[in-house]
């Protein structure tokens, strides 16, 4: 079977956690491959997600790399067994790869928390709004993109229709409230929209009002987290595509941001109450 050409974030981080095992074993790639009866190639195509990998070889090389963290090569070991596509696939080749990255990211996800500074959280953007917003950014993309932009981000919302609905906690400033990124009727249409979402029972939304003090820089991302924290995975958010992060020094530095951005921001009832107040302004 040849390589893949483009592996998901999510195989290209399996490949990138069973390397970090091997580089704690002090082996080589070669001496990798030769455990498994293969050549460097094999090891380094595994390692970047470009091969598939059993549960089974996982367990092999983590015993082989003398590993001992049983949680983590379980889910590990989870993650090599997923075979079925997410409705996301239906936009290879039409999206590109961070798109659907990014649904697969959420989707996988035990809990999300968000922090969006200027734009409202895309998976709770309607249809005029995101729209207007993506043509806002590149004004001259083409129809069929733009539609099969906002279709699947509108489509991003299937992991609150789940018998077990994602939780979801999103932290969204003032001034995302207030950029009219399309006219008035659409932004209240959008604003309406949201304190509807905020009822749903797995939602969480807080206001980051202006007279909010923020200390030290805050930018807006997405925190996903997995059935192991060592697995969680932060989402630098983009227009235009998506970048993920994983080490652990960077987990820990967002997750304090998360925190601190927490304790500065309105409560829930009062953050109903202040965005359905912008909306009567606009």
């Amino acid at each position: 079977m040849p390589p893949r050409s483009y592996p998901t974030a999510r195989q290209r981080r399996l490949g990138a956690e069973l390397r970090k095992l091997r580089e704690r074993a002090g082996l080589s790639g070669s001496q990798a491959a030769a455990y498994l009866g293969g050549e460097r190639a094999q090891i380094s195509h595994i390692e970047s997600g470009r091969y598939g990998v059993s549960d089974e070889r996982v367990r092999r090389l983590a015993a082989h790399y003398s590993a001992t963290d049983k949680h983590l090569i379980d889910a590990l070991a989870s993650m090599a067994e997923e075979r079925p596509k997410g409705w996301w696939d239906e936009y290879r080749g039409i999206l590109s790869p961070g798109f659907l990255d990014l649904a697969e990211l959420e989707y996988k996800a035990t809990y999300l928390r968000a922090i969006q500074m200027l734009t409202i959280p895309g998976i709770f953007q309607t249809e005029a709004y995101a729209r207007d917003l993506i043509r806002s950014g590149i004004s001259d993309l083409p129809a069929s993109e733009l539609n099969a932009r906002v279709e699947h981000r509108i489509r991003r919302r299937d992991i609150f229709d789940r018998p077990a609905p994602t939780p979801f906690e999103a932290f969204i400033h003032e001034a995302a409230l207030r950029m009219q990124y399309c006219d008035a009727a659409a932004m209240r249409e959008q604003l309406a929209f949201l304190c509807t979402v905020s009822s749903w029972p797995s939602v969480t939304i807080r206001v980051i009002p202006f007279g909010a003090r923020i200390t030290g820089s805050v930018h807006s991302m997405l925190y996903a987290g997995a059935i192991i924290p060592a697995l969680d995975t932060v989402q630098l958010d983009s227009a235009f595509d998506a970048g993920f992060l994983d080490a652990e020094a960077q987990l820990a530095r967002y997750r304090a941001l998360l925190d601190s951005i927490e304790s500065i921001s309105l409560s829930t009832e009062k953050s109903t109450d202040f965005i359905q107040h912008i909306a009567q302004e606009m």
